[in-house]
């Protein structure tokens, strides 16, 4: 049985993802992807990491990112994690507890003491174990069980100092894994951080465990999947007037 199932049943959530699923149809179809397809996802990549590390707090200009210029460390373990995700989405469903703990290893160097990086709080064990098993079983529609990922990951905190950067991460590997966004083209992060009083609130209420919590965040996510989409095309036409 899929244990996601039910989610689906949740009122409005089924039309949200299937328009987040058209969506996600129509960036691939951006003619910058034909050849610049590398650099368009370099781009969204850079960007994304940048808004997840402001979600976290730590807030700077992208212009200032990209000359080098910001020492942060949870700036740079975003960056960090974000270099490594194309890397790490194979190994996700395979090994994902070890996939977790590269990506707390990644995104807490130079925040938290060395000897914390990479474990999850004790008290967090059994509601990881089961959603590693989830993750294990690629189970359900793959953008409700990002959303899942990503909102559990919110809701355990089990990687402290820098869970929201892992926790994105996540989601972000589970969405690329299964193939619904195979080059990690989308700009969740962005649309997040342009409703991040959205994301915090609908987090919260997925936290709750309730049918309405659960509802708020599934609605949230799909909605800024759809609206992540729309940074193919504003990169995608950047690259294009930058190659002539």
């Amino acid at each position: 049985m899929d244990p996601l199932a039910p989610l689906l049943k949740l009122a409005d959530v089924e039309s949200a993802v299937s328009g987040a699923r058209a969506a996600v149809d129509g960036a691939y179809k951006h003619r910058a992807l034909r050849r610049q397809g590398g650099m368009v996802a370099a781009e969204i990549s850079l960007r994304c990491a940048v808004a997840s590390a402001a979600l976290e707090g730590h807030r700077y200009e992208l212009s200032d990112v990209r000359g080098g210029t910001v020492l942060d460390a949870v700036l740079q373990g975003a960056l960090r994690v974000a270099e490594a995700l194309p890397g790490l989405h194979r190994q996700w469903h395979q090994a994902p507890r070890q996939v977790l703990a590269k990506l707390h290893l990644l995104a807490g160097t130079g925040v938290l003491p060395a000897d914390t990086l990479g474990r999850p709080a004790p008290d967090s064990a059994a509601r990881l174990d089961t959603l590693l098993e989830l993750v294990s079983a690629e189970a359900g529609n793959p953008l409700v069980r990002a959303a899942v990922v990503h909102g559990e990951l919110l809701a355990a905190q089990p990687f402290p100092g820098v869970n929201g950067i892992v926790a994105r991460a996540a989601g972000r590997l589970t969405l690329v894994g299964s193939g619904f966004d195979p080059r990690g083209l989308v700009a969740v992060e962005l649309a997040q951080l342009a409703r991040e009083p959205e994301y915090i609130g609908a987090a919260g209420a997925f936290a709750t465990g309730t049918p309405d919590g659960l509802r708020s965040w599934l609605r949230h996510y799909a909605t800024a999947v759809e609206q992540g989409c729309a940074q193919v095309a504003v990169v995608g036409d950047a690259v294009l007037a930058s190659v002539g």
